[in-house]
């Protein structure tokens, strides 16, 4: 069993959120949300060439959830808690997981995105313990199947 959830970790959770709203993050999440469907590299470039604001905005939604993944990962910031709010990571995963392959690959590092797989991965497994239906709902939804 993890340990339990601090304060320190209910503040980092807050400071993460405040992070969120700020004003060309909240852009970039919208325009994820919205706009981002690419399963293929092709669809990918396309969709967010090199030096275009789309490019811009998947890098720093893309940033944003790998650094709050590593802090789960690294053991800095409590899982359970996390879970429990921040859904959204698994959004943002279920919209990229067919692409990270091809970026690993593309960018001859085995670790890119590691962290927010690692960090899906077990809200997967988190969701699926308390609502063995839930994941698979919330995939079709996401993925539009």
């Amino acid at each position: 069993m993890e340990p339990r959830a601090t304060y320190e970790d209910v503040n980092l959770i807050l400071r993460l959120f405040e992070l969120r709203r700020e004003e060309k993050l909240r852009q970039a999440r919208d325009w994820f949300s919205k706009s981002f469907k690419a399963r293929t590299m092709e669809e990918f470039n396309a969709l967010c060439p090199p030096g275009s604001e789309a490019n811009a905005f998947y890098r720093m939604v893309a940033s944003y959830w790998e650094m709050v993944a590593s802090f789960i990962t690294s053991g800095v910031l409590n899982q359970e808690l996390f879970f429990q709010s921040g859904g959204e990571i698994l959004f943002f995963w279920e919209r990229v997981r067919d692409l990270v392959p091809h970026f690993r690959e593309a960018f001859k590092n085995p670790n890119a995105g590691k962290n927010t797989e690692t960090v899906a991965t077990a809200l997967i497994q988190w969701m699926n313990a308390r609502a063995p239906e839930a994941y698979g709902a919330f995939s079709a939804m996401v993925r539009g199947r």
